[in-house]
């Protein structure tokens, strides 16, 4: 039973990924999801409903997926920093483009649905900690100040390559002259990415 609600999950973030919240429909998700009709409706009773399982399913995901990028130790300088940004950047943009669609899909519903922005400002939380941890750690002046940047930042890269695709997507360079901006005067600032 519970490996079905997953199941459904799963498919409900793919279908909101791929083609937005209106074409988040049971439906949708019970074919994406490859169940019998009606599959989706038992779950989950209503919309409102629906968009808050994928909600928490869709940030126990991408927790998982930012503590194997982020769980080891943290960056030795800013040059390794700004290339953990960039694979973060990448991969978000990449392989797990469906799920990055699906949480700013859900980050503009939550303007009309109050009750969704509990839990993603929770999730936000929980990065803007690390974010700001790093740069801490880097001797950064201001470090809640840019970790928020560096985070913002993040996340405007991603979205400008999810609505505008180009060819080959590599903000690393970019995020090396931002983290060398931020953390000019910090002790090994301006240090390239580490090979």
């Amino acid at each position: 039973m519970a490996r079905r609600r997953e199941q459904v999950l799963d498919a409900a973030v793919e279908v909101l990924g791929g083609e937005g919240a209106r074409g988040l429909t049971y439906q949708a998700v019970d074919r994406a999801a490859e169940v019998p009709t009606g599959t989706t409706s038992n779950y989950f009773r209503n919309r409102a409903a629906l968009l808050g399982g994928i909600v928490e399913h869709l940030l126990a995901l991408e927790r998982r997926e930012w503590e194997a990028f982020t769980g080891g130790p943290p960056p030795a300088g800013p040059g390794e920093l700004a290339e953990a940004l960039a694979g973060l950047a990448r991969h978000a943009a990449g392989p797990g483009r469906a799920r990055t669609a699906a949480r700013f899909a859900l980050l503009l519903e939550s303007a009309v649905r109050p009750e969704l922005r509990a839990p993603l400002a929770r999730a936000r939380q929980a990065v803007l900690e690390r974010s700001t941890e790093w740069v801490r750690r880097l001797g950064s002046a201001a470090p809640e100040r840019h970790g928020r940047i560096l985070v913002d930042h993040l996340e405007g890269v991603v979205m400008r390559q999810l609505a505008f695709p180009g060819g080959a997507f590599d903000p690393a360079e970019e995020m090396q002259s931002l983290v060398g901006g931020l953390l000019g005067g910090a002790p090994g600032a301006g240090a390239g990415p580490t090979p």
